[in-house]
């Protein structure tokens, strides 16, 4: 589609049409040449920050690496859809954020972008157990808003990120702080001994696929050789 620059009024007269009901978004699409995340894109910044949310940007946004990442995962969880994920981080469009899913998948590297990074995007600080249960349950309290958490605790917005989804995955004990720690053997519950010995059943597998893999290669040489 062709990329059309549209003004605030525009924008707003599209909006009509789609909100209506009159019109379905296929046949705005095709007679605006607008592509259907960008209208909803426009959605979205009008109902967060009315007219104003239309306006074109003249300035950069900044986006912290901590964010990038937590907005990724977030996505590749498959809990939250590409609208849902920018609506909760404050991002700019889905087209930015499909650029860090891609680039992340790619295994390349997310780096800050932009100036004015606030301190609790990069402000990481040692904690207790009670403290990391505290802020867990802060953020939940106000529906995982991780940045405002963080600037209320003086913690990293990546910190109060991984501290909620390890506590809802195993609980306050996933809160401990184990570094540098492997449990003794005795220490370890059943269910922790049966996920060992099935990753090291799987290694073992792989390994001796691996080796047949490699033994049929070699006498597939040897056939032809001869």
């Amino acid at each position: 589609m062709s990329r059309i620059k549209y003004s605030k009024a525009e924008k707003l007269a599209i909006l009509a049409l789609y909100k209506d009901g009159q019109h379905s978004i296929a046949d705005i699409t095709a007679k605006f040449s607008i592509d259907p995340g960008t209208i909803r894109d426009w959605k979205r910044r009008y109902e967060l920050n009315g007219e104003d949310g239309l306006t074109d940007a003249i300035s950069w946004k900044s986006y912290s690496k901590e964010l990038k990442l937590a907005a990724v995962n977030e996505y590749l969880s498959g809990r939250y859809s590409l609208h849902k994920v920018i609506q909760k981080y404050d991002i700019s469009s889905t087209a930015v954020l499909g650029k860090w899913i891609k680039k992340y998948n790619s295994h390349r590297e997310l780096h800050d972008t932009g100036k004015g990074m606030t301190k609790s995007m990069t402000n990481t600080r040692k904690t207790t157990l009670e403290e990391r249960i505290q802020i867990v349950n802060y953020c939940l309290q106000h529906q995982k808003n991780y940045q405002l958490t963080a600037e209320g605790y003086g913690v990293s917005y990546q910190q109060v990120y991984q501290w909620v989804k390890k506590f809802e995955a195993n609980g306050e004990e996933a809160l401990q702080d184990k570094r540098g720690r492997k449990k003794e053997e005795y220490e370890l519950t059943e269910e922790e001994k049966f996920k060992l010995e099935m990753k090291r059943l799987k290694r073992e597998n792989e390994r001796l696929r691996a080796e047949n893999a490699f033994l049929k290669k070699l006498e597939e040489l040897e056939r032809r050789r001869h």
